[in-house]
């Protein structure tokens, strides 16, 4: 399975990714990204001046607003 950074405070999200069999890394700084296939981010820290920096290589997803499911649904569909 791929291995998925998720921000600290989404536990939920955590949790069913791990019952999927993903594995995954706290995001706490931008170097956790590192090595990640997708990361979920809580949108909260978004850069407002429209200036990004990515960390990785792959899909970042806003998880502002969704359920656990629907998140994790987002990730199959970006990973396959």
């Amino acid at each position: 399975m791929a291995r998925i950074g998720v921000e600290e405070s989404l536990t939920h999200v955590k949790q069913v990714l791990i019952e999927m069999g993903h594995e995954v890394v706290d995001l706490r700084s931008e170097s956790d990204a590192a090595g990640c296939d997708c990361c979920i981010v809580t949108g909260m820290d978004e850069n407002v001046m429209g200036i990004q920096d990515a960390s990785i290589g792959g899909p970042v997803i806003n998880a502002h607003g969704y359920s656990a499911e629907a998140i994790c649904q987002m990730v199959d569909e970006k990973l396959s």
